[in-house]
């Protein structure tokens, strides 16, 4: 049995309207959840998996859930070139609630200004939630990404991490084209 532990307040997105949610999980996945609403924790077997490589991808699919994610966002994971990291803020500033406060809003940025950036140019999806930053990607633009909130929760300038992306997303580009070739 595997186990995943949520904070509490976002397994009622993992169950969904009606349910909806959980369902569809089970559906893509072929394995049946068990959700302990009081205690935060969703259940699976992984050995009920026709697929080997999906408990890996649930077990994310619910982590992202927990951190923040709209289902919807989430499931990209069940793709074949998607994963998940996610970032604790904690292991770049003290537990203070006003360093945690002045982190969230560097990756964020005015107005959402910089996580839009960042998902932009990645193709990425951002989230943050409690005392973490997550990201989904896609395996190529995931480095770059992860490299992008590192820089920004170590406390790097935003003009110099938005130069990064834009010179690292060409280089991508550019890569791509010439393997395409």
């Amino acid at each position: 049995m595997k186990y995943v532990r949520i904070p509490k307040e976002r397994i009622g997105v993992v169950i969904g309207k009606d349910g909806e949610t959980k369902k569809a999980i089970e559906k893509f996945s072929r394995i049946p959840l068990e959700i302990d609403s009081e205690e935060g924790e969703v259940v699976f077997n992984e050995l009920e998996a026709q697929d080997p490589l999906m408990p890996l991808k649930l077990e994310d699919i619910i982590r992202a859930i927990g951190r923040g994610f709209s289902p919807e966002h989430a499931f990209r994971l069940f793709g074949e070139e998607t994963e998940l990291f996610i970032f604790d803020i904690y292991d770049y500033v003290s537990k203070k609630e006003s360093h945690l406060t002045r982190v969230k809003s560097r990756v964020i940025g005015r107005e959402g200004k910089t996580k839009r950036v960042i998902e932009s140019l990645t193709g990425g999806t951002i989230a943050v939630y409690g005392h973490t930053v997550a990201v989904i990607a896609d395996f190529d633009s995931m480095d770059i990404a992860k490299k992008a909130i590192d820089m920004l929760l170590s406390g790097s300038e935003h003009p110099t991490v938005y130069r990064f992306l834009e010179r690292e997303m060409k280089k991508l580009h550019l890569g791509r084209r010439l393997h395409d070739l």
